[in-house]
Order: C-alpha cells, then sequence, then structure tokens
C-alpha cells in the first residue's frame, strides 16, 4: 500500500502540476480533492503544454483513475468545456470519476462572487482579490446546506426542486441587497439538466475507490490545488482560498483516513510568488523582482495576472513543513535564478517593535508588521536545465539548496531545474 499527497507550500503556483505529472505516471489513481476551476495546473508533456483547472493531473495517462473528490466545487459548463478541449488533444477523459459528494457551482454563485466582493471592498476598503469564479459562496451553500451536488445534477427531479428553492432565495439577494439582476430559474435548470446528461457516466462514490484501491495495494496519489498559505485556517486569512489545500483537506475532501496517507511532499519555488492582495514580506517591488517574473514565466494560469515576486521564504516553509507534516519538499525553478550575482534567504521576521520571529504569524495583522531577516547567498551563473543529477548541478548552487534544506528542516529530495517534465533531478 502506497499513498502521497502532494501540496503547495507558499501562496500557489509552485508548479505542482509537474511534480504531479512525473508522480501520476506511476500512480493508479490521482485525486483532486480540493479547491475549484480557481486554480490551474499548467502540466509540460512532451511538446505539449496543458492547462487544467478541475481535471485531475492525470488524466493524460489513460490507465490511472483520475478522482474529482467530495471535497472540490465542480463548476460542470468548466468541466465539460475542459474535457471537450482535451477530448479535441486525444486525451479521451474516460478514467474520470467525480464523486457524487460534490457541489457543484451554480451561476448565482459567480455573480454573488463578483457582487459581494464588490460591496465588501466599498465597506471595508479590502479587496480580497477572488477569481471570481464562484468558489466561495459555494462553499458557503455548502457550509450552510443549501448546496447542489453532483448527485442532484443527474437527477432532474432532485436537480428542478433545488433550483426553485435555492434560486428564489439567491435571486432575492442579488436583487434586493445588491441591485443586480435575478436569473431566470427555468433556463438554469434546463441548461444544468443538460450538463448533468453528459457528466452521469463518471459520477461516483470517490471515497471507496480511494479506500479500495490503497487496500489492494496500488499507488494513490492525492494532489492539493493551491497552497498552505491559502489555506481558511492556517494561510493569511482573510486573503486565502474557502477550502483546505493543506496535506489534512486530502482525508476530508476525498473521504480517506490520516492513516492512509504514507508521505506528504511540498512543492515549492526558489523564490516566492503571490496572486492577489495582503502582505508579502520578501516581495520585490523592482527590476530584480521584474526580470524574476519574466524569466520564470510567472502569471496566473487561470487569470493571467502577473504575480508578485520575492525572494524565498523560510518562515513560511517552515510554516508548510508544520501543518502539512512534510516529509520531502520538491522546489521548482532554480534555473529562473541563475546568474543573478547575490541570492538573499528571509530566515526570520522582525517586527516593528524589534522582536525576532522564527515563526509565521497567527494573524494578518501581525504579518503586516514584519519585514524580512535576510541571509545572503553567493549566487551561481550557468544553464543547468541539462543537469541529471545532484553533483552536476554548480557548486554554488548545490550550497544553496542544502542551506534551504538547513533553514526549512525537511530534505529537498526533487530539483526543479526547467520547465520540462524531464527537467527534474530526483536526490
Amino acid at each position: 500500500m502506497s499513498s502521497s499527497v502532494i501540496v503547495g507550500t507558499q501562496w500557489g503556483d509552485e508548479g505542482k502540476g509537474k511534480i504531479i505529472d512525473i508522480m501520476a505516471a506511476k500512480a493508479d489513481v490521482v485525486v483532486r480533492s480540493s479547491g475549484g476551476n480557481n486554480a490551474g495546473h499548467t502540466v509540460v508533456h512532451g511538446s505539449e503544454v496543458y492547462k487544467l483547472h478541475l481535471l485531475p493531473s492525470g488524466i493524460l495517462y489513460p490507465d490511472t483513475i483520475c478522482l474529482i473528490g467530495s471535497g472540490v466545487v465542480v463548476d460542470p459548463k468548466v468541466l465539460l468545456e475542459e474535457i471537450d478541449g482535451m477530448k479535441s488533444r486525444g486525451v479521451s477523459c474516460d478514467n474520470l470519476r467525480i464523486d457524487a459528494r460534490a457541489d457543484i457551482i451554480m451561476p448565482w454563485h459567480r455573480e454573488l462572487d463578483k457582487l459581494e466582493e464588490e460591496f465588501k471592498a466599498k465597506q471595508t476598503g479590502v479587496n480580497v482579490g477572488t477569481t471570481g469564479r464562484g468558489i466561495g459562496p459555494c462553499y458557503t451553500d455548502k457550509a450552510d446546506r443549501v448546496g447542489i451536488r453532483m448527485y442532484d445534477l443527474v437527477h432532474p427531479e432532485c436537480l428542478k426542486k433545488l433550483v426553485k428553492n435555492t434560486g428564489e432565495l439567491k435571486n432575492l439577494m442579488i436583487e434586493k441587497v445588491y441591485g443586480g439582476k435575478a436569473f431566470d430559474l427555468d433556463a438554469v435548470y434546463e441548461e444544468y439538466k443538460a450538463y448533468g446528461e453528459r457528466l452521469a457516466k463518471y459520477i461516483a462514490d470517490g471515497s471507496v475507490i480511494a479506500f479500495d484501491a490503497y487496500k489492494a495495494g496500488k499507488k494513490v496519489l492525492f494532489e492539493g490545488a493551491q497552497a498552505t498559505l491559502l489555506d481558511i485556517d492556517f494561510g493569511t486569512y482573510p486573503f486565502v482560498t474557502s477550502s483546505h489545500p493543506i496535506a489534512g483537506g486530502a482525508c476530508v475532501g476525498t473521504g480517506i483516513g490520516p492513516k492512509m496517507i504514507d508521505e506528504v511532499i511540498g512543492v515549492g519555488k526558489s523564490y516566492t510568488t503571490r496572486v492577489g492582495n495582503g502582505p508579502f514580506p520578501t516581495e520585490l517591488n523592482d527590476e530584480l523582482g521584474d526580470l524574476i517574473r519574466n524569466r520564470g514565466g510567472e502569471f496566473g494560469t487561470t487569470t493571467g495576472r502577473p504575480r508578485r515576486t520575492g525572494w524565498f521564504d523560510a518562515v513560511i516553509m517552515r510554516h508548510a513543513v508544520r501543518v502539512n507534516g512534510l516529509t520531502a519538499l520538491a522546489i521548482n525553478k532554480f534555473d529562473t535564478l541563475a546568474g543573478i550575482p547575490v541570492l538573499k534567504v528571509c530566515t526570520a521576521y522582525e517586527t516593528t517593535d524589534g522582536e525576532i520571529l522564527k515563526d509565521f504569524p497567527v494573524t494578518l495583522e501581525e504579518l503586516a508588521k514584519c519585514k524580512p531577516v535576510y541571509e545572503e547567498i553567493e549566487g551561481y551563473d550557468g544553464d543547468i536545465t541539462g543537469c541529471k543529477t545532484f553533483e552536476e548541478l554548480p557548486e554554488k548552487c548545490r550550497a544553496y539548496i542544502t542551506r534551504l534544506e538547513e533553514l526549512c528542516g525537511c530534505p529537498i529530495t526533487i530539483i526543479g531545474v526547467g520547465a520540462g517534465r524531464e527537467d527534474v533531478i530526483f536526490r
């Protein structure tokens, strides 16, 4: 029996798709356990580049069962567009399964996402920076027990009743609270009934699939969307997502127990990036930040937004090691930093009161008062994309990696030296 959880360790966009794709080649089941189409994974497979938002990264392997777990919120329109796009490129998607318990994103979720964001920004001056795809409102309905699930989507009699009951409430909110335009609920029902007809063949009990595969000695891979600092509890609240992208989310978002997790691999970058608002202690608002952004291709998979860039933050990484129980790290994009004369690593934070913090602050207010305490490390030169072993890397690059391991308290066993699937060194 063997199972692995892959999680992001920073604010997302760490290159999880590539690491998951590599590991999915040896997996029997790949599970997506949280988030929605607000997340994006870029997978480079041979000469092809795939942008995945809802489909698990193992979808490229026809013999690998790809499961969308109960913890995911599914926009059926987006999912079908993604399936059709993959089919047009020769990927059948017949290996896809969707847990019947997964909640679905309705059109009012997308509308309320935008209206609520605008309202809260006016009232508080705080803009969380959501993608506007209805993720938060869908999770809100799930917690409020008025959500519509995949089971309902493929049973028209259930769908019709729920669209009427929930839709009437949402229309009142949209019209009376925000001054928006109500939805034609009959049209919504017909649209979503058609989605259900197409998706019915994929519906399954995800918990049973994952449990049976594990008990049968098969390799199960749980892929996390987004990242640790976007977790609703342990991230930079309120600039977070609405679910649990940490390792524990794999259990609650799939329906398997924690004893069925054998290893947890955290994916990060050799520097730090962030999308959206909120404090970012090591952010580089200068030409060097622009250089790293352009060289690293730091633009959102889902939104295309430029990512904020900064130096590697070991305080963040130690936080990720702790809350995820990481057994190993996979750090990407060491090639991006090649040629920079001096590299900086944040080893601690200094508060406005002069206090030195080794651990990540609990609140946003505390984090906003922190400035990074840096350690400088001599940079390395040369094109390292052709390196296949740790020993082939420049000595100064190896020294940088070794120091990151020491500061983070976790071994770096996977080293990314390029964009391609093959541009990885295993230690």
